[in-house]
């Protein structure tokens, strides 16, 4: 950890983001300003260090233009109103971007019907899933009601584990864990579930290479 007062070139060196990049984030407000000590020069801290990282891994892990960050670290900042809004306006942030998308979306509602889901149908992600169903459709291996049943039942689990564990006292502190854990962890579990079918499929392949030849 870097520790309080330093310069700004040691927090390029800390975090590995070059200085026009820094001046950047400063410039557009996503990094708080240093305390300054002078007309051109500014101390930095453990603070800037996070965030930086966060900005560079909401860009780089996630996949969010630097103008999406914005948005994200701005709802962060500055929630606003009801929480459950303020995700919404989050989430509507994270890729995949659909600014173009409108209802209705039959595709979408259906299968959250299906799943005895609340929701709203403005919240951006029933758009994200009414163009990813239409995509697996089109690509001809379609939601089968079995493979929804699944689906749906694993990733609220994981919902439940993640909403359950949401900080509650502090709404901006709420904000941030669920939108970062939503941003941040949906990699995570992409490669949970490739690493999980690698698995799957090598054991089966022994089984029936075993069985081939009649061990």
């Amino acid at each position: 950890m870097m520790g309080a007062d330093v310069k700004v070139s040691e927090l390029v060196a800390e975090t590995g983001v070059p200085l026009a990049t820094i001046k950047y984030y400063l410039r557009e407000g996503m990094l708080m300003p240093g305390e300054a000590t002078s007309a051109t020069q500014a101390n930095y801290g453990d603070d800037h260090v996070r965030r930086v990282r966060l900005i560079r891994s909401l860009s780089e892990v996630a996949g969010l233009p630097l103008q999406k960050v914005k948005v994200v670290l701005d709802l962060i900042d500055n929630p606003g109103g009801s929480l459950f809004d303020a995700l919404g306006r989050a989430v509507a942030a994270l890729p995949p971007h659909l600014d173009d998308a409108e209802p209705p979306y039959p595709l979408a509602q259906a299968a959250i019907d299906e799943l005895g889901q609340l929701y709203d149908p403005r919240y951006a992600a029933v758009a994200q899933l009414e163009r990813a169903l239409e995509a697996v459709a089109d690509a001809g291996i379609p939601m089968t009601p079995e493979r929804l049943a699944v689906y749906g039942e694993h990733v609220r689990a994981m919902a439940e584990f993640d909403i359950g564990r949401m900080p509650s006292a502090d709404p901006a502190e709420a904000l941030g864990y669920a939108v970062l854990g939503t941003a941040l962890y949906e990699p995570v579990i992409a490669a949970l579930r490739r690493l999980a079918h690698q698995d799957i499929a090598a054991r089966r392949l022994a089984a029936s290479e075993t069985a081939v030849r009649g061990e």
